[in-house]
């Protein structure tokens, strides 16, 4: 690795790295000169009402913000030296042209390259190329940064055999820098597996098994922001969307793709999606594992369909001096038909006046008359038309559906009957049943069935392409929740069974992507680990075999000696608890004197005690989804909220107290195996009571 002051070289010249900070100053002027460009462009002239005005407004002010740069954001972190002139289709580059890859593509003012973007093909060697498979290229070259300033860059021969494969010295540091603050992206540090997934066509939906510091959510963003820059005019139609387990996930998670240039990309919980009722209750583990059951599907579309009845009275359009009489029997034929398409409920009650209005159109023709198509329509608007389509195809209102069900036992049975037990009725059913949709103390599984029925009735929009991240936490119904999301687009299902801590949690992946609606998805492993160190995850993975036999431990590429402590506290009073507190206190400070974020993990019954202790130290502390900051680094997370979120040094308090908090032991586990894995760089356990004999 080369870090130089940026004098002369031996012979007067300009040392490389003096000659790369001159490349990263003219590229920053010649970003600043494209948003400038951006800034004075006028549309007036070029629009013709104000609704193009509008959009292309709109537009440019999305531009505009995509050209800012980023002051502690290096805006190239690699190099690619080819030995020949890329292919035709990358026709960019002559013979052994440079190519600087960056977060996105900056040109000078005659419109060469000076910075490529990291997804387009051209860079494709500076994640894939190694002394096996050169791809083509001399050169590899990684650059290291203080804050915003080209410190030091690192050179790979990879087409000279005389040079050894060697592990790149600034790719570990950048994998191992500390965080403050939310989640950055990888865009530098993306492995050849990881990028392989990056990179798959829009086409096909992936689901990427990863434990651990595998990386498997910044894998998940970055193909979002591939996608968006290989088929952007497609997916800016069809619109993107990023699903993650809570709030405080999404925040952290919330500036990746902005830091790409990428601002149209949407962030929801499943929770938003399903929104149509306000949340004010919960559920019992059975009724909730009944609810989230598939099964509920069916339950509720023979609760839908139950609305239909066959027609038993003639209809009679009365026109002028003429009545047009449809009997009864052919009026059936006409339900039977729309019931046997199986098309959603409300379209078919859309299409039967106007069924009806054709039935009497072909005898306005029988009788000599020559009807066009205002006439069908007036009659599909008759009275007695749309009397007699209210009588046998009512509307249907979702919640009010989801309310009868919860609500009614004979009306949940008639339509539960061969797909639920008796006990499973008897779970869902309301003790106390709501009087009406407002009054219900919903849950969120309730607002699932709702968000089902709704789909049922009218078809939900979908989406070019959707990334659920934790997805083994989803219960069959919120997978198809999901999939109709997506239904005309592709998905990346991101997660980890061995991290599942519902009393639902994913089994296999085969099984979730079937309720997704995507059972023709690959399954990718991400086995390598980059930001766990080793003895943590070595430690967390005794729990793999009771809470995901089967699954491959992480085998992490990060040795760090002495990043694991194991304290057990022992007190000659007989305060137990008031010592922990102040061991954690403890263990705390220690962290703090190290650079970067410090997360204490705790069962949730315990976070109240050790708010007071922090608060009694005089220690600031966070809670999870608040940005740390250079003076306010500690976050204090409840063991339910650890999923998905990184510290460098964590502290974990009492793991027998994080099992017990959970329903049974196994879920327990789990909730452990997610708080062990938390640390980038050091992890102290601190207990009383016995650990698990797992962790024994």
């Amino acid at each position: 690795m080369h870090a130089q002051d940026g004098q002369q070289d031996h012979d007067g010249h300009p040392d490389p790295l003096s000659r790369e900070r001159r490349h990263l100053a003219a590229s920053r002027s010649a970003l600043r000169a494209m948003r400038e460009d951006a800034e004075a462009l006028d549309i007036r002239d070029v629009t013709a009402n104000w609704v193009n005005a509008a959009v292309l407004s709109r537009q440019l002010e999305e531009r505009i913000k995509s050209l800012a740069d980023l002051a502690h954001t290096p805006l190239f972190f690699g190099r690619l030296d080819y030995l020949h002139a890329p292919g035709a289709e990358q026709a960019e580059g002559a013979e052994g042209e440079q190519f600087y890859i960056g977060r996105r593509h900056v040109h000078d003012a005659g419109g060469d390259p000076m910075v490529i973007d990291w997804r387009a093909p051209v860079s494709q060697p500076f994640y894939r190329a190694s002394k096996k498979d050169p791809m083509d290229i001399a050169l590899r070259r990684r650059f290291g940064y203080t804050g915003g300033d080209l410190t030091a860059y690192e050179d790979e021969h990879l087409s000279d055999p005389a040079e050894a494969e060697r592990t790149s010295e600034l790719l570990q540091r950048e994998i191992e820098r500390p965080r403050v603050g939310p989640m950055r992206d990888i865009v530098a540090t993306i492995q050849p597996e990881q990028d392989e997934i990056v990179r798959s066509g829009l086409g096909g939906s992936v689901c990427v098994q990863g434990g651990p510091g595998t990386g498997k959510t910044a894998v998940g963003l970055h193909r979002v922001a591939y996608l968006l820059y290989a088929h952007r005019e497609r997916l800016a139609r069809t619109g993107t969307l990023v699903i993650g387990p809570n709030a405080s996930f999404l925040h952290y998670i919330e500036q990746v793709l902005p830091a790409l240039g990428e601002l149209e990309v949407k962030q929801a919980t499943v929770d938003d999606l399903v929104a149509h009722v306000e949340v004010r209750g919960t559920d019992d583990a059975a009724a909730a594992l009944v609810k989230g059951d598939a099964r509920m599907a069916e339950v509720l579309r023979n609760a839908v369909r139950s609305h239909v009845t066959l027609p038993t009275e003639p209809v009679v359009v009365v026109r002028g001096s003429r009545r047009w009489r449809i009997p009864s029997y052919e009026l059936e034929e006409i339900v039977r038909e729309l019931l046997a398409r199986d098309i959603r409920y409300g379209a078919a009650r859309d299409a039967l006046p106007q069924r009806i209005a054709h039935a009497v159109l072909v005898r306005m023709e029988q009788a000599g008359e020559a009807p066009d198509d205002r006439v069908q329509d007036a009659v599909a608007r008759n009275a007695a038309v749309k009397a007699a389509v209210k009588a046998v195809w009512p509307a249907v209102e979702p919640a009010k559906l989801v309310l009868r069900l919860l609500s009614d036992a004979e009306f949940l049975a008639a339509h539960a009957e061969g797909v639920l037990s008796d006990d499973e009725q008897k779970a869902v059913l309301w003790a106390k049943p709501a009087r009406s949709v407002k009054s219900a103390k919903w849950s969120a599984a309730d607002a699932v069935l709702i968000d089902e029925a709704a789909d049922l009735v009218a078809r939900t929009h979908s989406l070019g392409h959707v990334v659920l991240d934790e997805a083994q936490d989803l219960s069959p119904m919120q997978y198809r929740a999901v999939g109709r999301r997506c239904t005309t687009g592709s998905a990346t299902v991101l997660g980890d069974l061995a991290q599942g801590t519902t009393p639902w949690a994913t089994r296999s992946w085969d099984e979730a992507l079937a309720h997704l609606g995507k059972d023709g998805a690959v399954v990718e492993e991400l086995t390598a680990g980059f930001r766990v160190p080793r003895e943590v995850i070595a430690y967390a993975s005794r729990l793999l075999p009771d809470i995901a036999p089967g699954l491959t431990a992480v085998d992490s590429v990060r040795e760090s000696p002495g990043s694991l402590a194991v304290r057990r506290v022992t007190t000659t009073t007989d305060d137990d608890a008031a010592a922990l507190d102040a061991e954690c206190v403890d263990a705390c400070v220690e962290s703090l004197r190290r650079e970067g974020s410090v997360g204490l993990i705790a069962a949730d019954a315990r976070v109240p005690a050790l708010a007071d202790a922090l608060t009694a130290a005089g220690i600031a502390y966070l809670d999870p989804g608040q940005e740390t900051t250079p003076d306010t680094r500690l976050t204090l997370v409840p063991a339910s909220l650890a999923k998905g979120l990184e510290y460098d040094y964590v502290v974990l308090d009492e793991p027998s107290a994080v099992v017990a908090g959970e329903p049974d032991e196994r879920t327990g586990l789990r909730r452990l195996y997610v708080a062990l894995t938390r640390a980038v760089s050091g992890l102290i356990v601190v207990h009383t009571a016995d650990l698990p004999q797992q962790l024994a």
